[in-house]
């Protein structure tokens, strides 16, 4: 098939979520002042690295299963099983 979604999501989310914990990161107490003392950068940028990452790993999953079932389509199981194997 043709370029799963999950892909450009889970690039973005973990981009986007690593740029912002690393901000989290090196931000000083002052900044986050105004959020109540909590470092809501360190946060939601480890929250959106995680997604970003669930994503992609789920695209991995599924791009080996289409090969695994066009394989076995296509009667190439990748092992050799049959009476003529060396």
């Amino acid at each position: 098939m043709g370029l799963d979604i999950r892909y450009p999501i889970g690039f973005m989310f973990a981009l986007v979520g690593g740029i912002l914990a690393i901000k989290g990161l090196l931000s000083t107490p002052e900044d986050y002042k105004v959020a109540l003392g909590i470092n809501i950068n360190l946060y939601w940028g480890l929250f959106l690295v995680v997604f970003g990452s669930l994503m992609l790993g789920f695209a991995w999953r599924d791009a080996g299963k289409e090969k695994a079932a066009a394989a076995k389509k296509d009667g190439k199981s990748g092992g050799c099983c049959g009476p003529n194997c060396k």
